[in-house]
């Protein structure tokens, strides 16, 4: 089982949404229990690979590579798609963060009835996606995975949402989906532009199918490509990750290769091409001015689809950040790295003035996801060890902080359907042991010391401080992130939860304490971000190995 643990981890929801597809429909009540049982699998395989990862081995761990697609087109060269996966240190801690979101998820779902065929299903085919997308090393099959999260995403909040579900749903998808066109382009680009050596090997006649890869292999087909001694239709394209990132793997006079002369409006086709990449994952972390979505998305999603959407989804942003953007433009990033800090330091001010003037309890915390996504973004423009690190750790962190916010919303207004701050007071006399897992989520959030929250932020400011890129005075700035957060959740604290207990809409009888399934949700997550605030190197001995290896391999 070991040899394709990968593949299951994908193959398990898939198969479960088609249990849901096909089960009878007057047992309605197993349609959850499908998906509970595929997490609960997808749990205990993470279990397995958690146990079975190399913390000091720096590259790919567990690889599944298949040939996929071959298709000889003529003078154009050979068509090659692989099906490859495999997890390292920078996307091995989202894979787990994924699963125990989603987890949390299918509990929080659990009230779910109007249409539960349907959405089960739907939340099934969108944890397949999702994982795909950490464990694709193809970027084609990257791109699949990360497209057709738009279709469960869009139904999901299309049909299960708020009063302005559509508009939210509508919003989210041409958003998104603007943001892959501009991916897709550059798929396109990199494909024409780059060789697979070693098929190409084979197809030149050097290399036999069961021959072993000599190390001079790989520079021989550089050097002969160089030299224009491959013919085209001899040439395998590819989409792999690991020769896209490989600047002898392109083609001389290809589009995007490093010494190409192709500019448009006087700027280079490659500096183009990482914009337009940056620009297509920028929406999904996203960043300001790119977020208008995520608010109105967030508002209007039911609660489970709200966590998965803030725990997991936006990390796939940062992921492509480092993963495929900085990867394979390493030269334009660096480049672009003080208008990128830039960038973050903006999302994270701007995204705390904004929760601060925030009254929808729902949003205030969507608005906090744009200011600490952005410190992600300022650990990345750093490429320094300590950001890179850092950005990591805080991806983390809020995917659980950010689950547990939104459940922590969730749980009152299933009692209330009210979101309002100053529609409560008081709630620690009538609800105590939500009012303690409260304080742990929001003192977290606001980077407490103990907490995850703070060790992610420190790292992503200490390697922005460190950075020979980039001024002091943007991480000086981003620094007032910070003192936002603490004021915007100290202040809904003391709002809702101080004072002489009081609900102003109604019978304030409803407002009962955590029920045992909600309890399981949430005392979890509790815990993860305490153990991840007290011993960081849960997390650091697996990143630190990989991000070291990636930082000299941009060198």
């Amino acid at each position: 089982m070991i040899d394709h643990i990968l593949t299951l981890l994908i193959a398990i929801p898939l198969l479960g949404a088609a249990a849901v597809a096909v089960w009878p429909a007057h047992r309605p009540e197993n349609f959850r229990i499908i998906a509970l049982i595929a997490l609960v699998l997808e749990l205990l395989i993470c279990v397995v690979l958690y146990f079975s990862f190399e913390n000091q081995i720096p590259g790919h761990q567990l690889s599944e590579v298949v040939d996929w697609i071959t298709l000889p087109i003529g003078s154009l060269g050979i068509v090659s798609i692989d099906y490859a996966v495999a997890v390292d240190g920078i996307s091995f801690p989202l894979v787990l963060l994924a699963v125990i979101v989603l987890f949390a998820g299918v509990i929080s779902s659990w009230n779910i009835t109007q249409k539960a065929r349907a959405y089960f299903a739907l939340y099934l085919l969108l944890t397949g996606s999702v994982i795909g997308c950490f464990l694709a090393q193809d970027f084609f099959l990257f791109y699949l995975f990360f497209e057709f999260m738009l279709l469960p995403m869009y139904f999901l909040i299309g049909l299960w949402g708020g009063p302005r579900r559509e508009y939210a749903a509508l919003k989210f998808f041409i958003y998104t989906f603007l943001g892959s066109l501009l991916i897709l382009i550059v798929m396109i680009g990199l494909y024409l532009s780059v060789i697979d050596p070693l098929e190409t090997a084979r197809v030149v006649g050097v290399l036999g199918m069961e021959d072993a890869v000599h190390p001079d292999l790989i520079p021989q087909i550089q050097q002969w490509l160089i030299d224009g001694k491959i013919a085209p239709e001899q040439i395998v394209h590819t989409f792999r990750f690991a020769y896209l990132a490989d600047p002898g793997n392109y083609i001389p006079g290809s589009l995007l290769n490093v010494t190409s002369e192709y500019f448009v409006a006087n700027t280079h086709l490659r500096l183009l091409a990482f914009w337009f990449l940056f620009i297509g994952f920028a929406v999904k972390l996203p960043v300001a001015p790119l977020h208008t979505w995520l608010p109105d998305a967030h508002v209007e999603a039911p609660t489970p689809i709200s966590v998965v959407l803030a725990g997991i989804l936006l990390k796939i942003g940062g992921y492509g950040f480092i993963r495929i953007v900085d990867g394979f433009f390493p030269i334009e990033a660096q480049y672009s790295a003080v208008p990128l800090a830039v960038l973050g330091m903006i999302s994270i001010i701007y995204g705390g003035f904004n929760a601060l003037g925030q009254s929808d309890l729902k949003k205030m915390i969507a608005y906090s996801s744009v200011s600490h996504m952005g410190f992600v973004l300022l650990g990345i423009a750093a490429f320094t060890a300590e950001g890179i690190n850092g950005a990591i750790y805080q991806m983390v962190s809020h995917g659980i902080l950010s689950a547990m916010l939104f459940l922590l919303t969730g749980v009152i207004y299933d009692r209330t359907h009210d979101r309002r701050i100053d529609h409560y007071r008081g709630l620690i006399g009538a609800m105590p042991k939500y009012t303690i897992l409260t304080g742990i989520a929001f003192f977290a959030s606001l980077g407490l010391p103990g907490f995850s929250g703070f060790v992610g932020e420190l790292f992503t400011l200490m390697g922005a401080f460190q950075s020979q890129s980039l001024p002091v005075w943007i991480p000086a700035l981003s620094t007032l992130g910070i003192v936002l957060a603490a004021a915007y959740f100290l202040w809904t604290y003391q709002r809702m939860f101080f004072g002489t207990f009081w609900y102003k809409n109604g019978d304030s009888h409803v407002l009962t304490d955590l029920t045992r399934r909600e309890a399981a949700m949430l005392i979890p997550l509790a815990f993860l971000a305490v153990l991840l605030g007290i011993l960081p190197g849960i997390l650091f001995d697996m990143t630190g190995p990989t991000v070291e290896a990636w930082l000299e391999g941009l060198k």
